[in-house]
């Protein structure tokens, strides 16, 4: 395990994340993470932690059953992380991720379209 940091563009949202240094990330289907081309992996909510005033620059969106709380940067608009449909941790996004720590990242396809499908079969492995 490793401490990443990341965080927005504009570095207004800066956070860090306890994580392997190799990873699988998921590139998801789903309107919104296909729209913003998202491709994340998931670290438990207790290994991530937003740093200094970064908070009040978070700005969230929701959509559908209202259970993922896609956030954003209010100033330059981008998604380094987000809190899961399945409420299972936190959704960081690998290229927000500072460069150093990640050494692979390897990247699985995940069905959001058919979410409760995929996210069955995820669980029941």
């Amino acid at each position: 395990m490793v401490v990443h940091h990341g965080g927005c563009h504009c570095k207004r949202i800066r956070w860090r994340a306890e994580a392997p240094s190799s990873v699988v990330a998921w590139r998801c289907n789903c309107s919104d993470c296909s729209m913003r081309r998202n491709t994340h992996f998931v670290v438990p909510f207790e290994k991530f932690e937003l740093l200094g005033d970064s908070e009040k620059f978070v700005s969230s969106y929701t959509f559908g059953t209202h259970s993922a709380k896609h956030t954003f940067c209010r100033v330059c608009g981008i998604t380094s992380y987000y809190i899961t449909r399945s409420n299972s941790g936190v959704a960081i996004t690998y290229r927000c991720v500072d460069p150093g720590t990640l050494t692979h990242v390897e990247v699985k396809h995940y069905d959001g379209v058919n979410w409760e499908k995929s996210h069955n079969s995820q669980v029941n492995k």
